[in-house]
């Protein structure tokens, strides 16, 4: 999302005169807001487009609220849910199934609007919400979707790639020229001298490298890092 684009939120919420005040409320701060009444429709609609942020009812007449959140968990995309249960297990629960934030029934829409903005503050230094909204990546005769772990390698042959040989896959294509260290690409649980790193690299360099053992694509920089040298294309 650029900073000239509106925050774009999915409202799952079948109480009508609710929803309807939620989404005045929030497009009154310039946040386009699409609305469902059944949490299956607004499923469907992730293979059309990725919201920055989803509010969810859990009393959802077709599926149980929880469930659904737990669906959200791997969309790469803030969750707060709304619901009338306060009950200390119902909060931890969303919580650890995935939800950043939790609102209790009843609330003022200025709350709402307060939480959306600070969820969205999060997300942003968390990491760039420009690339996750778009469903691949295209970069030298190759095509990854992060969603899948799917890869299409120059010579046209399909692999799915293990997760950590995806995230760090994304890492490269979200930093297009740019020096990686070894703990930005394995994350704040590596170890010092933790070798997987260079294991997980020569995987990738034989799925993506026309010659694995010279490689151009993933550049190996002594003593700082990795690089990808080629152009990224996000669509």
């Amino acid at each position: 999302m650029s900073e000239f684009e509106k925050p774009s939120i999915f409202l799952i919420e079948d109480e009508q005169d609710l929803a309807e005040l939620m989404c005045n409320s929030l497009t009154n701060y310039r946040y386009h807001v699409s609305h469902f009444s059944r949490g299956e429709k607004a499923l469907a609609e992730f293979d059309k487009q990725l919201p920055d942020i989803c509010i969810v009812d859990l009393n959802l007449p077709d599926i149980d609220g929880m469930e659904l959140v737990k669906k959200l968990e791997d969309k790469e995309t803030g969750v707060i849910i709304v619901s009338g249960r306060d009950a200390l297990t119902d909060r931890v629960v969303g919580l650890e199934f995935g939800a950043d934030d939790y609102i209790t029934k009843p609330f003022e829409p200025r709350e709402l609007v307060a939480r959306v903005q600070s969820l969205l503050r999060r997300l942003r230094k968390k990491k760039p919400k420009t690339i996750t909204r778009y469903k691949q990546a295209q970069f030298a005769n190759c095509v990854f979707k992060p969603e899948s772990l799917s890869l299409k390698t120059m010579n046209d042959s399909d692999e799915t790639l293990s997760r950590a040989e995806g995230e760090i896959l994304l890492a490269l294509l979200k930093h297009p020229f740019q020096i990686l260290s070894r703990d930005q690409l394995l994350g704040e649980n590596s170890a010092p001298y933790d070798r997987s790193i260079d294991v997980r690299m020569s995987r990738l360099r034989k799925k993506i490298e026309s010659d694995p053992q010279n490689p151009v694509l993933i550049k190996t920089v002594y003593g700082a890092g990795y690089m990808l040298a080629c152009e990224v294309n996000w669509v």
